[in-house]
């Protein structure tokens, strides 16, 4: 039996975490999250890592030699030539260890958390795509009080990804994430349960 490959994107502090943990918790669903990929790609001494001090200078690194992640944030926010760069490097790292958790997951459903699912152009490893929404006003707000962000940066890392909308337009599921949590789960579970009576 093929596996149903459920991709969680949308855009940034729209609330993909909060329908990760709740289907992991509900229905007992293996997560894997693209970030956590994204993170160990850049671990002490990968070459990815070598390649990104190589290209920015030592600044770039924390004195204990891990990546600062808030200088990084700041050149590629601001350059759109230099955040390709990276992405370019990373992606495809990521896509791998997706391709792995495929092949060795024994699980019959899986989710895949990628924010960047679209831009990254990997949409062919999944076979539904989740995108959870909200207003625009609201992305903003949370996006500045969950990293303290002052709210053109906030702005600036919004208008970095996709816009939300074409995402929607891509999406098999839409979660509106406008209104309360009880609201954001009812959705998770009519979308979880209503796709596996089609498998």
């Amino acid at each position: 039996m093929t596996k149903r490959i459920i991709a969680l994107t949308g855009g940034i502090a729209t609330g993909k975490s909060t329908v990760a943990n709740y289907l992991a918790s509900a229905y007992n669903l293996p997560i894997f999250d693209a970030d956590i990929y994204a993170r160990d790609a850049v671990s002490i001494g990968s070459p990815i890592l070598k390649a990104i001090a190589q290209r920015y200078g030592e600044q770039i690194l924390l004195p204990d030699g891990n990546l600062n992640r808030q200088k990084l944030g700041e050149i590629i926010f601001q350059n759109q030539q230099e955040r390709q760069w990276i992405e370019d490097l990373i992606h495809p790292y990521v896509a791998n260890c997706f391709l792995q958790a495929i092949a060795t997951s024994t699980a019959e459903t899986l989710v895949f958390v990628i924010p960047l699912l679209f831009e990254a152009k990997m949409t062919y490893l999944v076979t539904e795509i989740w995108v959870v929404s909200c207003s625009e006003t609201q992305q903003l707000q949370r996006l500045i009080q969950r990293n303290h962000l002052h709210p053109e940066q906030a702005q600036a890392r919004i208008q970095s990804q996709l816009p939300l909308a074409e995402k929607i337009s891509r999406a098999d599921v839409v979660l509106n994430n406008s209104s309360t949590p009880e609201s954001l789960l009812n959705q998770v579970d009519v979308a979880f349960q209503k796709n596996t009576n089609l498998s």
